[in-house]
């Protein structure tokens, strides 16, 4: 799909890519360690989290399952890092992947997060010290900050805290167990409180931004929207099975990468096919009004897909019946 030229019409920026993650949950019909109640999604029943990752051109890059009791914001850099096929520049997340740490981890790691955040105007802004909140409201500020950033606890831990960044870097291990450990202790660990110090420095910034920029929302909003069609789409591509059958999470992970590929390759086929219709378009008028149709839609479509007819796979039905190449070397530009 990288290859073809039909995804670039999503980008914002073709300098930059924005991405995307959410959960869904989904039930576990067999005993297992890796499920928990949540009366609100399973009702008696007990379930799992499919954290899943998009980006703008509606490539699925990356899936994990955890458990339903986890908040999904300790994953977020799992995504991010541990891909070698789409790298994120601005990533988005809803209210449940996002804390203040994350803030301040994603930006050491080169990562712009901006994530949806529930009841905005209930966020707190933070100021260094030195800068009162008198201050800002005697030059007649229309925003004020509601609390002073230790700068202190931030300098102090500083080293601590990129050596903490670059073992995240280094990719030896996910960054979910590192954000696990440093919540383990019986007190708060003096990184965690310096790391989540800087990322009120970086929240409190986005938040301005957010704020002021018309654009940057609905850019926000647009690709949470994707990663929630990705949601809908994955209930068909596991016709009869949208509830988990395997006990261990190593293969619930199995059973969801295998979903993932699926998903994919439906998406890939539709990116061909009406690669090859605009191609194919008799004038430069059709041409363009089937690029705007597909610009102002989505690929992640699925009706003309039959998930029950039966599957041959023999060199005979292989067969190209419709017409399609792969990678298209011709150019969707209307002259």
């Amino acid at each position: 799909m990288d290859k073809l030229e039909l995804p670039s019409l999503y980008l914002q920026d073709s300098e930059w890519r924005h991405t995307s993650s959410d959960g869904q949950k989904v039930e576990v019909a067999v005993p297992s360690l890796n499920s928990n109640y949540s009366f609100k999604y399973f009702g008696q029943g007990k379930g799992v989290s499919v954290y899943r990752f998009i980006d703008e051109r509606h490539f699925l890059f990356h899936s994990t399952v955890i458990s339903s009791a986890e908040r999904e914001a300790a994953y977020v850099i799992d995504g991010l890092m541990h891909n070698d096929v789409v790298k994120s520049d601005i990533h988005s997340t809803d209210t449940h992947g996002y804390t203040e740490v994350i803030f301040g981890a994603t930006h050491l790691l080169g990562f712009t997060f901006a994530p949806r955040i529930k009841s905005l105007g209930r966020q707190h802004l933070y100021t260094f010290p030195g800068n009162s909140k008198k201050r800002y409201k005697e030059e007649a500020f229309p925003i004020l900050p509601d609390g002073i950033i230790n700068a202190q606890l931030i300098t102090e831990n500083w080293d601590e805290i990129l050596r903490f960044i670059a073992t995240i870097r280094l990719k030896e291990t996910p960054a979910s167990q590192l954000f696990r450990r440093l919540n383990s202790y019986s007190k708060t660990h003096p990184l965690w409180e310096a790391l989540k110090e800087f990322g009120k420095v970086v929240k409190s910034v986005f938040i301005l931004n957010y704020i002021d920029d018309l654009n940057l929302r609905q850019a926000i909003e647009k690709q949470l929207n994707k990663i929630e069609s990705a949601h809908k789409f994955s209930n068909p591509v596991a016709f009869g099975a949208q509830e988990f059958r395997q006990a261990d999470r190593e293969e619930q992970n199995i059973v969801v990468a295998c979903r993932r590929l699926i998903t994919n390759a439906i998406i890939c086929w539709n990116y061909l096919y009406l690669s090859q219709k605009i191609i194919n378009a008799p004038s430069p008028a059709e041409k363009k009004e089937i690029i705007d149709a597909v610009q102002n839609g989505s690929v992640v479509a699925w009706r003309h897909i039959n998930f029950y007819g039966e599957y041959d796979f023999s060199d005979e039905k292989l067969k190209d019946s419709v017409g399609v190449t792969a990678p298209l070397t011709q150019s969707l530009r209307v002259a």
